[in-house]
């Protein structure tokens, strides 16, 4: 299975549109037909997902496209008509249990373009697509399009060339893929506490968890989780106990992520320390190694717990409970009044000398406070944004007094020095963070009273 990081921006162009031919080096014309499928509940596509078998020059190439940040990571492996290759089928178990997959639309494309250089560099290819519709043989719609897809370029190349093309005429996009331009899907059942927006991202990113080559995948994913988890406790003066079973097994889900993605942190945050540690280098790598056996460990024990009925049936469930919840929201603000009433509370108990584990509990705090002035529709931004930035100064505490408890743990005669000179800089992030954590507080009490 080959994989590549799409990054691309579309454009409409009107019936008489043509490329500007100084471009660039023509590419060689492509005719190619997709039929892209989905589940019958079209979980895919309303989850910004795309699978689709394409068929061009006599070969059979099955392609799946999964959200990533500044584009989308495609999957490739060859296969027949019948049904996706496994390699890309073992990827979407939880999308499969809202039944197997159908072909959704067909899409005939006719592709010709140029490829942009800067001094002998490619950037970009820019492509013109002439696309039918199809139904059966027959054409039931057309629609034409430009793709600047980077090639070894950036965000700036990408935006330059665009200009270029509305110069010429071309006009912006709502950048929807092609399929969503002839697939209606529509997600837009009641959502009044932020619930289904939630589950609609675990179904986002669970095709990345499984796949593993991007941490983000897990954050987004787990964030999701703890998002649900903090709403459901926000709205129980609402809802009373009505989602308790739903909270307890994202709990246990919770245990299942929750040590795989603090050691994805804390790999990537001692990587570039390690790598300036000079003599004491090759220990500090041994470190690494034991990090990240056990991480590859604690994966494979996620990815098992993300493959058994328990984890289908949390989903389920889930979606059950979302489904019935027609409710209007009630009052939201006094839920964010709630939430930061218990974090000014907690607040008081926490000064420069406060233990850790009170630092700790002041960012619980101000997470659950977020996701709850976050369901107050216009919510104060003033107030959001200070929050957020308590989050992180608290974050960044916590992670360094969690880097030097593993630290302390795995360290051994031959790793000593090595570890320690690494405990030392989190001694030192972590005294940083206690310094800025009088003003971010002080921050939030104020924009929160004037908020709330």
């Amino acid at each position: 299975m080959k994989g590549a990081l799409e990054r691309e921006l579309k454009l409409e162009v009107d019936p008489d549109f043509e490329l500007p031919g100084h471009l660039g080096e023509p590419l060689d014309a492509r005719l190619f037909v997709s039929t892209y499928h989905d589940t019958p509940a079209r979980s895919l596509l309303r989850c910004g997902l795309t699978l689709r078998r394409r068929l061009e020059g006599g070969r059979s190439l099955w392609q799946l496209k999964l959200p990533r940040e500044g584009g989308r990571q495609e999957l490739e492996a060859p296969g027949g008509p019948a049904r996706p290759p496994e390699e890309l089928l073992r990827l979407l178990p939880l999308h499969l249990q809202h039944g197997p997959l159908e072909p959704v639309a067909t899409l005939r494309t006719r592709r010709a373009g140029y490829r942009v250089a800067d001094n002998g560099h490619a950037v970009a290819d820019v492509t013109l697509d002439n696309v039918d519709v199809l139904d059966g043989q027959r054409q039931a719609g057309a629609f034409r399009e430009v793709e600047v897809e980077l090639v070894d370029g950036d965000e700036a190349d990408l935006q330059r060339v665009g200009r270029a093309l509305r110069r010429a005429g071309a006009h912006a996009s709502d950048g929807r893929s092609k399929v969503l331009r002839v697939v209606d899907v529509h997600d837009d059942a009641p959502d009044p506490f932020n619930l289904r927006a939630q589950l609609r991202e675990i179904e986002r990113f669970d095709p990345g968890v499984r796949l593993g080559d991007d941490p983000e995948d897990l954050h987004r994913f787990r964030v999701a989780t703890r998002r649900t988890r903090a709403i459901v406790r926000a709205t129980q003066p609402l809802l009373g106990d009505r989602l308790d079973e739903l909270s307890s097994e994202l709990k246990w889900l919770a245990g299942v992520l929750g040590p795989v993605r603090d050691l994805d942190v804390l790999l990537d945050h001692l990587a570039p320390l390690v790598a300036k540690l000079d003599d004491d280098r090759p220990a500090g790598e041994e470190l690494l190694a034991i990090l990240a056996a056990e991480r590859a460990r604690l994966r494979d024990a996620m990815v098992e717990a993300m493959s058994s009925p328990r984890y289908f049936e949390l989903l389920a469930l889930f979606e059950r409970e979302v489904d019935a919840l027609y409710e209007p929201a009630g009052d939201t603000v006094e839920l964010a009044a709630a939430a930061f009433g218990r974090l000014r509370r907690h607040s008081r108990r926490v000064d420069s000398d406060s233990p850790d584990e009170q630092v700790h509990d002041l960012r619980k705090q101000a997470k659950k406070a977020r996701y709850a002035v976050e369901l107050v529709p216009g919510g104060d931004e003033r107030y959001l944004a200070a929050l957020k930035n308590l989050q992180d100064v608290v974050g960044e505490h916590q992670d360094a007094v969690v880097a030097e408890e593993r630290l302390r743990k795995i360290a051994r005669a031959r790793t000593a020095i090595a570890a320690g000179r690494l405990i030392e800089r989190e001694r030192r992030r972590r005294a940083q963070a206690r310094k800025q954590l009088e003003a971010a507080l002080g921050d939030v009490l104020d924009r929160g009273k004037k908020a709330l």
